[in-house]
């Protein structure tokens, strides 16, 4: 009988290189949503500090005034390019369907929210106090903010409610940008690629010009790969990380997955 363990395949670990500025501020936010989610859902005080912390760079990083109106072309600009896919036989509309009702559901929530991503927060001048001090190493101490002390002393299902009602303006934004990621993300095909002796470069032609980079190699390999793009070529270093090849150049054949994305 075959060993079940030996059967499956072998751990890998992605890395994404967006490829230009637009991607790689929703790349942003996407990991600041990530995070603010995971640590107001626990319990302990320092979390919810945690939680609150990513919320205020949420704030910076959302604050671009043209951010809404830019997610809002994009979903209409896809919504336009699958609508017509629903006559072709070879679509399956039970992936389809509810890939074009969320788009339709995530245009209505960023239309009917008023006002600049974050404004509630900005509009609350106990959370900008807190906002201020925490960009001076250790200004968040008892002693500085006693009112924030009192709040993370406080019933920690209080506090996971605030968190969730200060998190749940900024959804919009996150539902439209997790719609255009996941697109850009599955439309791209990876292909096998060789790093010699930790090295690879690539011309680049306008066949593929791309948004996103997906990079996949083993999980257990001692290196990670450093990326530079532009329209003309591609460049990966893979750079050690452990022993004798911190820091530099590994010095071995890197097997790896490489996909291009774009929407």
């Amino acid at each position: 009988m075959r060993d079940r363990d030996h059967a499956r395949p072998p751990a890998v670990i992605r890395y994404e290189h967006p490829l230009n500025e637009r991607i790689r501020t929703l790349m942003r936010l996407e990991d600041l949503y990530h995070r603010a989610h995971f640590f107001a859902a626990q319990s302990e005080a320092p979390d919810h500090h945690a939680a609150l912390a990513v919320l205020f760079e949420i704030t910076d990083v959302a604050a671009r005034a043209d951010l809404k109106t830019e997610l809002l072309q994009e979903l209409e600009r896809q919504k336009q390019l699958l609508a017509p896919l629903r006559s072709n036989p070879a679509i399956e509309t039970r992936v389809l369907e509810p890939l074009l009702a969320d788009i339709d559901r995530a245009s209505a929530a960023l239309l009917a929210q008023s006002g600049k991503v974050g404004v509630h927060l900005r509009d609350n001048e106990w959370l900008m106090t807190i906002k201020q001090r925490t960009a001076i190493p250790g200004g968040v101490c008892e002693f500085d903010l006693p009112g924030y002390h009192y709040w993370l002393h406080g019933d920690p299902a209080a506090r996971r409610s605030d968190l969730q009602g200060w998190i749940e303006p900024f959804l919009p934004i996150y539902d439209a940008l997790a719609i255009i990621l996941r697109l850009l993300r599955d439309n791209g095909r990876a292909t096998r690629q060789t790093a010699y002796r930790g090295v690879f470069q690539l011309m680049l032609t306008t066949s593929k010009v791309a948004q996103l980079l997906r990079l996949t190699v083993p999980h257990d390999l001692p290196c990670v790969p450093e990326i530079s793009a532009n329209k003309y070529a591609l460049n990966i270093r893979f750079i050690g990380v452990t022993g004798m090849d911190r820091g530099a150049v590994y010095d071995h054949d890197v097997e790896f997955e490489l996909a291009f994305c774009n929407l």
